[in-house]
């Protein structure tokens, strides 16, 4: 997958850091502006689409921004960063792993 044109929503956030796609950035409500902003400025694993003036985003926007985020290497690069370290957090003895045989435990007991 090139990149992942994305609404931002937590599930898909997680599904494309997963995965180690760049993300174009396309938020409509709430925390997606947010984890919006941790992709783009924290993260540097992808790219905003821009509306013009009425709240519209163009073809020729997509476009280029599909582009910018395919052809940069450094947003590839902490992509695959980011997929590694997703990777061992749900292995075997990883951090995820882990925390969630920890809550299974507290729900059995």
């Amino acid at each position: 997958m090139a990149c992942f044109v994305s609404h931002c929503g937590w599930n898909s956030t997680m599904e494309g850091v997963r995965n180690g796609v760049p993300f174009l950035c396309w938020p409509y409500f709430c925390d997606q502006y947010l984890n919006r902003s941790y992709i783009i400025n924290v993260w540097r694993t992808g790219l905003a689409v821009t509306p013009d003036a009425d709240g519209i985003v163009s073809k020729e926007e997509l476009r280029s921004k599909v582009e910018q985020v395919v052809g940069d290497a450094d947003i590839k690069d902490r992509a695959r960063v980011f997929k590694d370290a997703a990777r061992r957090c749900i292995a075997e003895g990883g951090s995820s792993d882990d925390n969630f045989k920890k809550l299974v435990n507290l729900l059995s007991e």
